[in-house]
């Protein structure tokens, strides 16, 4: 038995199959920074923490004798509760294959959230840096009229060449502003989205928790989202109607190279 106690549970090898697949399948779509970034891992729930790689002088333990201590990031533990109703288990048992699942897509919708934000603007209380808050660049406001978005992203992507900042390059963009990029259809037919594709030579993301956009190189090794326990449901409890459970990640992100993003932000 491990850490997420799923042997506890009064849940089928079958229920449990359509769980894993329905949280897969939303998460996929939620999951907008690993589409962008490096993932390391899943190195197993007892990894604990990240090598930094450096070291700070501390005071030495008896006269005459330095001391430096290793530099770490601890990972923090991302968890999203919700629970399953015992008559749909049962149902699912009995071959149903729509199984109302309405909150673990809510817990799929809010841990994705978590990791992206933690991603593209940082966590503060875990001791970690976004990829807004780390850039060395300035900033390029976003016009309210978005055919002036080819502009906007050619603007951030000569700032990354001019930086040495290999492309090719990906787009992070909030749900409004995508939604209002593909209604877009720009002079002679052509899709907005293409164009945008076009001069980044990557994908255009949809991405929950992104505020503005984050334009950014996907040459590789600028940023890592390191991963302990990969996205897992756990059990948690039960009683006669529900069983409770949870999605549960450990992990960090680091940004390794500052002049490598461009955040697009929205005029006030």
């Amino acid at each position: 038995m491990d850490h997420l106690y799923r042997d506890l549970a009064p849940i089928s090898e079958g229920a449990w199959g359509q769980l894993e697949q329905e949280a897969k399948s939303r998460l996929v779509t939620h999951l907008a920074a690993r589409k962008l970034v490096d993932f390391s891992g899943p190195h197993g729930w007892d990894h604990s923490a990240t090598n930094l790689g450096r070291a700070g002088a501390i005071s030495g333990p008896a006269e005459g004798v330095t001391a430096v201590q290793r530099r770490l990031l601890p990972l923090v533990e991302l968890r999203a509760d919700f629970n399953v109703s015992r008559i749909e288990l049962d149902d699912a048992d009995r071959g149903a294959t729509d199984i109302d699942l309405e909150e673990l897509d809510e817990a799929v919708r809010q841990i994705a959230l978590g990791e992206n934000v933690t991603v593209f603007h940082g966590f503060g209380a875990a001791g970690m840096d976004g990829i807004t808050e780390a850039t060395s660049h300035p900033p390029i406001p976003i016009e309210a009229d978005m055919e002036l978005y080819p502009n906007v992203v050619a603007r951030a992507t000569d700032v990354l060449r001019r930086a040495g900042i290999e492309g090719p390059y990906g787009l992070a963009i909030s749900p409004e502003l995508f939604t209002g990029i593909g209604e877009i259809t720009e002079h002679g037919g052509y899709l907005l989205l293409d164009h945008l594709r076009q001069l980044l030579g990557g994908p255009l993301v949809w991405a929950p928790g992104v505020r503005g956009g984050i334009v950014l190189s996907l040459r590789g090794g600028d940023f890592v989202l390191e991963c302990g326990q990969d996205l897992s449901i756990g059990y948690q409890s039960h009683d006669a109607e529900v069983v409770r459970l949870y999605l549960e990640e450990s992990l960090s992100f680091r940004v390794i190279e500052p002049d490598a993003a461009v955040a697009l932000m929205p005029r006030a």
